[in-house]
């Protein structure tokens, strides 16, 4: 039997609050990736990381911030920390695997295209691990054609933003490939959670694990502060442009050589 679940428990502040801090990682993210294009070796290995941390983190403060308000008829929610610190490190690790590709792809539409698959495959997989934390009264599936349509639209979202990002080689085209990187990790939490269907059995008995607000608050501030922390040096940092810095040192012994004859 389905029981009625609640998106907005907490009215809809919530779901803007979870959109702002998906787009908040994505954008640190993408000015970061942006930053390993203008630099190689191992500088350019660490900000293809930190690219993939802040927009990893962020996609994973999102479903924090979107649990608070979530809800279920007849029964009180729970989650298991351990899954559901899972479900971060499924989404760096994907991600990071999306950012890398893209970061050392020879042609940036190709690097688009992996860099979508391994960034959306990175929202999917945080999204269902992160769910399969909540402990309930009852069992729960999915509804395997939302599941199948969340997934098609982190992928295709995500692609989307990257090719916005690096065809168009703008800060507004940054700006404007976070809010669409938010809006693939909304989308794909909250059609994931319509895709839930549930089976409660009625009981009195105490749930494992942690309620959204013991667990989530503590690590939305730390996560949070973070993201935006990270945001603030990324802007004040300036950006090595190596290959150019290359290139005038190459020229400059030709000058010296024309000079001295």
């Amino acid at each position: 039997m389905e029981h009625l679940h609640h998106f907005f428990q907490y009215g809809p502040i919530t779901a803007v609050v979870a959109y702002v801090m998906a787009c908040v990682g994505a954008g640190l993210g993408l000015r970061c990736i942006v930053r390993a294009f203008a630099t190689t070796g191992l500088a350019k290995q660490r900000w293809l990381l930190i690219g993939a941390l802040a927009i990893g983190s962020g996609i994973w403060t999102m479903h924090l911030v979107a649990i608070l308000g979530f809800g279920v008829d007849g029964s009180p929610v729970r989650y298991d920390v351990s899954l559901t610190l899972l479900s971060l490190v499924v989404a760096i690790l994907l991600v990071a695997a999306g950012v890398f590709a893209l970061g050392y792809s020879s042609s940036r539409v190709r690097g688009a295209v992996l860099g979508g698959i391994g960034t959306g495959a990175g929202i999917v997989g945080m999204h269902y691990v992160g769910m399969s934390a909540m402990e309930i009264h009852g069992t729960l599936s999915y509804e395997i054609p939302t599941v199948v349509l969340s997934a098609a639209i982190a992928v295709g979202v995500a692609m989307a933003a990257l090719a916005v990002a690096f065809l168009t080689d703008s800060f507004r085209g940054t700006v404007l490939a976070a809010l669409l990187m938010g809006a693939a990790a909304s989308a794909t939490e909250y059609a994931g959670i319509a895709a839930l269907r549930l089976d409660i059995t009625p009981g009195t008995s105490v749930l494992p694990g942690a309620s959204a607000v013991e667990f989530v608050f503590p690590f939305i501030v730390v996560f949070g502060s973070f993201l935006f922390l990270s945001s603030a040096f990324v802007a004040l940092s300036p950006i090595r442009h190596e290959p150019v810095a290359a290139a005038t040192a190459t020229a400059a012994p030709s000058r010296d050589s024309n000079l001295a004859s």
